[in-house]
């Protein structure tokens, strides 16, 4: 019986041998590679669908909003794809300007400090503009690109009261 069970061991494992010559002439499924290939496709289909900078009038002067990614962007640029937002905004506390958007967003809020030229979401309908330091629990949108702290502060008028805010996709 052992040498019958042998002989069949021997037999299946020269059988094999010879399969895996075949197997290796077959092709390799590519399902895998093809899903993988689509996912990449439908995230760069996703990274251009979003908007990734808005820009920010003051008076006569346009600075570029960098975006971050979330589900406050989304909504901000939805609503300007209707038309540009207009808001007044105003010092608080000596490092930020601050103004309600007249709409909600969603937040997503984290404990964060800021730096100079973030821009930020609070309480889901107020946008906080700043041109110096705080430490909060805030839903970040982006940042504003500037030269200097120097620029920024002349650009939102830093301490010099109340200004009118407009934000565009162009």
């Amino acid at each position: 019986m052992r040498k019958y069970l042998l002989l069949l061991v021997a037999s299946i494992c020269l059988g094999c041998s010879h399969d895996d010559n075949v197997m290796a002439q077959m092709p390799i499924p590519t399902t895998e590679i093809k899903s993988s290939e689509k996912e990449t496709e439908n995230q760069e289909e996703k990274e251009t669908e979003m908007k990734k900078e808005i820009y920010m009038t003051v008076g006569e002067n346009k600075l570029t909003v960098k975006l971050v990614d979330n589900n406050a962007t989304k909504a901000l640029v939805e609503a300007l794809s209707d038309a540009p937002i207009t808001y007044e905004a105003n010092d608080y506390g000596g490092f930020e300007k601050v103004g309600a958007l007249g709409r909600s967003l969603p937040i997503s809020n984290t404990q964060l400090t800021t730096k100079p030229g973030d821009v930020i979401l609070y309480n889901g309908n107020q946008i906080v503009l700043f041109y110096g330091s705080n430490s909060w629990s805030y839903t970040r949108l982006g940042e504003m690109l500037y030269q200097s702290i120097d620029e920024l502060k002349s650009f939102l008028r830093a301490g010099q009261g109340s200004i009118m805010v407009t934000l565009s996709l162009e």
